[in-house]
């Protein structure tokens, strides 16, 4: 392990230079990985493994777009790609990558094609978490295991492809076997993380589920909502409040900041954006603890799994999710956003 000072914490932390790709290879050769979803994370997962020379089979539904997917990226049906609980049944590690909605309907058929010895290995803490709204219990003679990319499935996929990674957390839930911890740091190196952190189910998933409907995802889309908004009623035309609120961010700023920090990037600004800057985000801060406060106090109380589980299970969800999206992408402010990305010179002709 390589000890990094972050700011003032010395944290372990494990990348290639510590935990090497051969020796992942060596700890994994015997294993054969199973993927169980080819959706959100298991493209991604899958085709590194396969490129850093690990055996990898697919288990997904016949007759889906996944299973198409899996196809048209070199999986072979009958060999490389399996029915799901045929899948389960010939891997030694099972990556459990079905959506949650998904891995709570299957898991009393997955469950059965685990094997004394086997890996079940998750990229979220969610279901072994909230295991009472789940069902999610996984026998006491498995090894249960974390690898959590920080980041989407595509970009698992995409960073891996430009020779970087995607940074990950991993944790142990249960070793059966006395290997758990070398199997999940082999897996973690494997899928191509730039490096690995500690942590534990709980923690993953309380971090996860604050993050998604925080900074990463809710907070910043409604935040852009309010200050677009805040410019069109003073008559700021589309173009200008959407350039303003997210255009400069997305494809200026925000790379000056994962390239330095966000000190850089306020050094990098003129003195009157500094300023600005300085000013108002203790403000803005101000404002958005307490909504944090509670966010984070629903997570570990259940209620965002009682709420997910609830709405992501009902038969007509696809549907309504459709029409939540949509409301989105027809506003005002992502319309004018289409409109600039098409101006962009890269989507010019």
């Amino acid at each position: 392990m390589a000890k990094i000072d972050f700011g003032g914490v010395i944290e372990e932390v494990i990348t290639a230079d510590e935990f090497t790709l051969d020796q992942a290879r060596e700890t994994l050769k015997n294993e054969l990985i199973t993927i169980l979803g080819y959706g959100v994370q298991g493209p991604g997962q899958a085709l590194n493994l396969r490129d850093n020379g690990f055996a990898v089979i697919v288990g997904q539904r016949e007759g889906t777009a996944s299973w198409q997917r899996a196809v048209e990226d070199g999986f072979v049906p009958g060999k490389t790609l399996l029915p799901i609980e045929a899948a389960a049944r010939k891997g030694t590690v099972v990556q459990y990558l079905l959506s949650d909605a998904g891995q709570m309907a299957l898991w009393p058929r997955v469950k059965q094609c685990l094997n004394a010895g086997d890996a079940l290995y998750f990229s979220h803490g969610f279901s072994v978490v909230y295991k009472d709204q789940t069902g999610i219990v996984p026998p006491a003679n498995v090894d249960v295991i974390l690898v959590a990319p920080k980041g989407s499935g595509r970009t698992v996929r995409t960073n891996f492809l430009a020779g970087s990674g995607i940074n990950s957390s991993f944790a142990i839930h249960q070793d059966f076997s006395g290997r758990a911890r070398e199997r999940a740091l082999a897996l973690g190196i494997a899928i191509g993380s730039g490096y690995l952190f500690a942590t534990t189910f709980e923690k993953e998933v309380h971090s996860d589920l604050t993050g998604e409907r925080g900074i990463l995802m809710g907070a910043l889309a409604g935040v852009m909502e309010a200050q677009y908004e805040l410019l069109r009623k003073h008559g700021h035309s589309p173009s200008e409040a959407f350039n303003e609120t997210v255009e400069e961010l997305t494809q200026s700023l925000i790379r000056l900041v994962a390239e330095n920090g966000m000190d850089w990037m306020f050094a990098n600004c003129s003195t009157t954006a500094q300023r600005g800057a300085l000013d108002w985000a203790p403000r803005f801060k101000q404002a958005v603890v307490p909504v944090f406060d509670t966010l984070y106090e629903s997570v570990v109380s259940g209620k965002e799994t009682a709420r997910t589980i609830e709405r992501n299970s009902a038969p007509d969800y696809r549907e309504k999710l459709r029409v939540e999206l949509d409301r989105i992408k027809n506003s005002e402010m992502w319309r004018a956003g289409a409109a600039v990305r098409a101006l962009r010179p890269e989507n010019r002709e």
